[in-house]
């Protein structure tokens, strides 16, 4: 099969680009890798009534990783988005298994280019960010939100870093709450624009 070319006999780098960029953000948000005896598996979870966020994702995978991934509904209102393929974490630069206490540093290949640190705050805001407004009192919020303190601090200093002062880091989020920010964020990122 290998010779054949049904099955892959090298695992090239993915291409350092925004998809590329993208997809880490969301797979730190919203996705797992899992490490098997012979192979790895990336999963990313979503809400089974956000179409458009499925079909975005399934499609960047594909573009990544050149394989469609499959996608399966679950019990609850969940849908997973997943593929197997040997050496994703590596690859990504993202470890297997749970990250809830890893030290993460953005890849300096993001850092150092803004339209790539954009596209990376985009994954990391579809999958772990909301938007917020109650007119009453002229609110206007956008969070992304996770355990993580080392990914919030870095998404804090990202935010910095494309010009966003208003931002604050708080215990178990990130927080732009300035009227004029919140919606310049959400036009940069073209957050939940499907």
């Amino acid at each position: 099969m290998m010779s054949l070319g049904k099955i892959k006999s090298f695992y090239a780098s993915f291409r350092k680009n925004g998809d590329l960029a993208e997809l880490i953000g969301v797979i730190l948000g919203d996705g797992n890798i899992e490490k098997y005896p012979r192979t790895e598996r990336l999963t990313i979870s979503s809400n089974s009534n956000n179409q458009g966020f499925i079909k975005r994702y399934s499609l960047l995978i594909q573009k990544v990783i050149g394989k469609y991934p499959s996608i399966k509904k679950q019990k609850t209102n969940c849908i997973k988005i997943y593929l197997y393929e040997k050496h994703l974490s590596k690859r990504f630069g993202i470890p297997a298994g749970n990250r809830s206490n890893i030290a993460w540093k953005i890849p300096k290949w993001i850092w150092n280019t803004r339209k790539y640190l954009i596209r990376y705050l985009k994954g990391l805001y579809e999958a772990e960010g909301s938007f917020s407004v109650h007119k009453p009192t002229y609110t206007y919020k956008l969070f992304f939100t996770n355990s993580n303190r080392s990914l919030l601090n870095s998404t804090y200093q990202a935010l910095l870093i494309i010009g966003l002062k208003s931002a604050h880091l708080e215990k178990s989020r990130v927080t732009v709450s300035k009227k004029i920010d919140v919606f310049g964020l959400k036009e940069l990122l073209g957050f939940r624009n499907y």
